[in-house]
C-alpha cells in the first residue's frame, strides 16, 4: 500500500462513509460483541462507564480548549464538536490490538468493554455541538435529555432486536439460514436506531450481548460452523 502511494499513475482511492458505517462497522462491532464476556463486562461495569462517560468527556474539553487555543477564530462551539468527534476510541481497533497483546484479564475486560459502549458520549457531543452551531445555545436539561435518548434508545432497540433474533435462533436450524439470521441482525439494529436518531453502535453491541448469551439455543454442530464462519468474515474486513 505505501509503495503504491508513490506510483504516480495510481489514482487516489476514496471510501465513502456508507461503506464503512454500513458495510463493514455493524458486522465487526456484532463480532466483537458475540466475543465478549457478559460476565467480565458486569463485574467491570463501574470502571468501564467511568471511562466511557467520564474519559470521552474530559477528552471533547481538553480537545475543544486545545483548538481553540490553536484556533482562536473557530467558535467555542465547533471546536468542542471537533473534540467530540475524535473522543470516543474505535471499537474494532481497540480489539485488535488487546488480541495481540498479554494483558490481564481485568484490563482487557475494561477497555474492550468501554470501547463498545464510548459511543452514546461522543454521538451525544456531536448533537449538542451542531445544536449550538445552529441555535446558539442549549440548557442541562437538553444535555442529559439527548445522552438518555442517544444512549437509552440504542440499548433497549438492541434488546428487542437481540431478543427477536433470540427466538428465530431457536426455530431455525438449518446452518446456512442461521448464518444470514446471524448477517441480517447487525444491520437491522444499525439501521432502526439509525432511523430513530439514537446509538446504532450500541444498538447493534447490545442485540450481539443477547444472542451470544443465549447462544445454547443453536445446535452445538452449527455453533462451530457459525463461529468459523464469522472467524473469516471479521479476518477479511479488518483487512
Amino acid at each position: 500500500g505505501v509503495g503504491l502511494a508513490f506510483v504516480p499513475s495510481v489514482r487516489q482511492l476514496s471510501l465513502s462513509p456508507d461503506l464503512i458505517l454500513l458495510g463493514f462497522l455493524p458486522r465487526l462491532l456484532y463480532a466483537d460483541a458475540w466475543q465478549t464476556s457478559w460476565s467480565d463486562f458486569r463485574r467491570w461495569l463501574r470502571p468501564i462507564l467511568m471511562l466511557a462517560v467520564g474519559l470521552v468527556a474530559l477528552t471533547i474539553l481538553v480537545v475543544g480548549l486545545v483548538a481553540h487555543w490553536f484556533l482562536p477564530e473557530l467558535p467555542w462551539a465547533a471546536c468542542f464538536l471537533l473534540g467530540a468527534i475524535v473522543s470516543p476510541t474505535d471499537t474494532v481497533a481497540a480489539q485488535a490490538v488487546l488480541e495481540k497483546l498479554r494483558v490481564p484479564r481485568r484490563m482487557t475486560a475494561i477497555l474492550g468493554g468501554e470501547s463498545l459502549v464510548n459511543d452514546a458520549t461522543g454521538l451525544v457531543g456531536v448533537q449538542i455541538g451542531v445544536a449550538v452551531l445552529l441555535s446558539g445555545a442549549f440548557t442541562a436539561g437538553e444535555v442529559a435529555t439527548r445522552f438518555l435518548w442517544v444512549a437509552g434508545g440504542g440499548v433497549v432497540i438492541g434488546l428487542a432486536l437481540g431478543a427477536v433474533f433470540w427466538q428465530l435462533n431457536r426455530v431455525v436450524r438449518e446452518t446456512r439460514a442461521l448464518f444470514v439470521l446471524s448477517v441480517l441482525s447487525p444491520y437491522l439494529a444499525l439501521v432502526t436506531a439509525e432511523h430513530f436518531h439514537t446509538s446504532g453502535v450500541l444498538a447493534v453491541v447490545t442485540a450481539g450481548f443477547v444472542v451470544s448469551w443465549r447462544i445454547d439455543v443453536i445446535p452445538p454442530s452449527a455453533r462451530i460452523d457459525l463461529y468459523a464462519a464469522w472467524e473469516l468474515v471479521v479476518y477479511v474486513l479488518n483487512a
